[in-house]
């Protein structure tokens, strides 16, 4: 049975249940591209925030400034996204070979495979001759099976890893998105750190809003947390760049 399409419940409870606004349904959180999407946006952001705000402590030109700027959101952009893209490959493939031991264990070795099975349910409540029974239901289909141990042993469901392509994309435009914040003043020919600074503080707190209410969190607190993170990298990038430019 598909995400979208949970069983309805039954009898007085499950109608009683529905009327009052009951629902099993979940938003898809196994295609990994949250978590890429927001640290690269946050991460282009932070790093070109602080990097601007170092550079103006410094007393540079705004030519400089923009150099730099489009410099850093070009390599941090491909470096996000391969980055994301290598890694999520890796443990894919590190996840692909312990599924494969688990099925050569499965071939091999089904006896105390289902044994293992029939401790899992007990585990979890069933008494010894129901959890016997479930084993050797789940055991005689191979796919359902493998399903079960892998989630079991490693926590994984084979069948549900995250795209390196969507990881890797995702990080690389979301970085993308993030640097370029920003850069804006500059690019218009307004060289204000002052008004970098205002962008940015904006974006990250509206960022970290926008987050909140994708993961249900409150939203102010998210906004806030994100704004206080972001603006103590930028304050410390800040004056690390005016004690060097001071001594220049």
């Amino acid at each position: 049975m598909g995400r979208d399409e949970k069983q309805q419940p039954h009898g007085p409870a499950g109608k009683a249940a529905l009327g009052a606004g009951w629902s099993h349904r979940h938003r898809d959180v196994s295609g990994g591209w949250l978590r890429p999407t927001v640290f690269g946006a946050v991460d282009g952001l932070v790093t070109n925030a602080s990097l601007i705000s170092g550079l103006g402590g410094g007393g540079v030109s705004a030519h400089t400034v923009v150099l730099t700027g489009v410099a850093s959101l070009v390599a941090g952009a491909f470096s996000m996204g391969t980055g994301e893209f290598i890694s999520v490959t890796n443990q894919n493939e590190l996840v692909g070979a312990e599924v494969s031991l688990e099925q050569q264990m499965l071939t091999q070795f089904p006896a105390a495979e289902e044994e293992e099975l029939a401790g899992y349910f007990r585990d979890y409540g069933a008494d010894p001759q129901t959890a016997a029974r479930m084993a050797a239901a789940v055991s005689r289909d191979p796919d359902i099976a493998l399903q079960i141990h892998s989630r079991q042993e490693l926590g994984v469901n084979p069948q549900e890893l995250p795209s390196p392509l969507l990881a890797g994309v995702s990080s690389l435009f979301a970085f993308s998105a993030g640097a370029v914040v920003p850069l804006l003043p500059y690019l218009f020919g307004a060289s204000s750190l002052a008004l970098t600074l205002a962008l940015t503080a904006v974006a990250l707190a509206g960022g970290g809003m926008v987050v909140g209410r994708l993961t249900g969190r409150p939203v102010v607190w998210s906004g806030l947390r994100q704004l206080a993170f972001g603006a103590l990298a930028i304050a410390v990038t800040y004056l690390v760049g005016h004690l060097i430019g001071s001594g220049a």
